[in-house]
């Protein structure tokens, strides 16, 4: 098979800045850059994580946002090293909580979902070691 890994997740979003800044404050993602795409009407912007020279975000602004619900991605989730002091960072910078608290899966590993600027639902995961 030729297919290697998964190249990137693309995110529709409103307002571009606004996205770059929660996923470079609240994620820990790096702006890459921005690009127009060939249709003028649509900007890119590609983050990833500090130390790597992948992207692993691609933010999209100015798409059809009329697209049909048929294989919506219905979460993103992020690595975490210490749930618990994410979770208290999250609470100062006045993140949505779509969770009350984290769940703990019967193999030990936590999470908690929240929302992102557009309310696009983002989970926090720390594994068990």
């Amino acid at each position: 098979m030729a297919v290697k890994k998964i190249e990137h997740v693309g995110l529709m979003v409103k307002d571009l800045e606004r996205s770059i800044a929660f996923y470079r404050d609240v994620v820990g993602l790096e702006c890459r850059g921005t690009l127009v795409h060939t249709n003028p009407a649509i900007t890119l912007a590609f983050l990833g994580f500090p130390g790597t020279t992948e992207t692993e975000l691609e933010l999209i602004h100015g798409y059809n946002d009329d697209l049909p619900v048929e294989g919506k991605v219905h979460h993103l989730a992020f690595t975490v090293d210490n749930l618990d002091e994410e979770i208290e960072r999250l609470k100062r910078l006045g993140v949505t909580f779509v969770d009350d608290a984290a769940t703990t899966l019967p193999n030990g590993s936590r999470y908690i979902f929240f929302e992102g600027p557009d309310g696009e639902r983002l989970e926090f995961f720390e594994t068990t070691r």
